[in-house]
């Protein structure tokens, strides 16, 4: 099992988050991990980008090649359509349809999503809405998680159980507004993909 991971967003939408139960799950599964740099997270609003490579055997390198990214997990359309030339030719794009416009000349929102929507093989959620309707604006990364769990080759619980330990110590009510959030875009994913 190797699994290639581009997380992408901007600073303060919860990529570190992501990739902390990604990886959590992914140790309890017995896999290995490596994780490269985040960039960008000094500043709230500015690029973050993290690549994450799980596997069954021991890993070399934490940086992923061009072409090689098994799938692009982003809070972020543009940031999505940034990190494309990393994505395999039959990788999966999971992506927010929601931008963060932090920059005078943001590019045209439907221009974005109309290259990403002709990928074979994505899932494009409004986020936003979701974690609203299910949990609290606040999940929204959790309903990301959730979309891109049936393509990580990782265990449903084994996930839930990372998203009960990291988020325990901030009481059962963020345990469970996570978890519900988690649930959310994983129903989304599996009713968008036809899984």
């Amino acid at each position: 099992m190797n699994t290639d991971i581009i997380l992408s967003g901007v600073g303060g939408q919860g990529i570190l988050s992501i990739a902390t139960i990604i990886g959590s799950a992914a140790i309890s599964e017995g896999l290995y991990i490596k994780q490269a740099e985040v960039h960008g997270m000094s500043q709230r609003g500015g690029d973050v980008q993290s690549n994450l490579r799980i596997s069954s055997s021991p890993i070399n390198s934490d940086l992923i090649p061009l072409g090689k990214a098994d799938i692009i997990i982003s809070l972020e359309p543009m940031e999505a359509l940034r990190y494309l030339p990393y994505l395999r030719k039959d990788g999966w794009l999971i992506t927010n349809t929601t931008p963060f416009v932090n920059i005078p000349d943001y590019p045209e929102t439907d221009k974005i999503m109309e290259a990403l929507k002709a990928l074979p093989h994505q899932v494009s959620l409004d986020v936003d809405s979701i974690a609203r309707e299910a949990a609290s604006p606040r999940a929204a990364n959790i309903v990301l998680l959730g979309a891109a769990a049936p393509f990580l080759g990782i265990a449903e619980d084994k996930i839930e159980k990372a998203i009960r330990d990291i988020f325990s110590r901030k009481g059962e009510q963020v345990v469970n507004m996570n978890l519900t959030a988690f649930r959310a875009g994983l129903e989304f994913a599996k009713k968008q993909a036809e899984i």
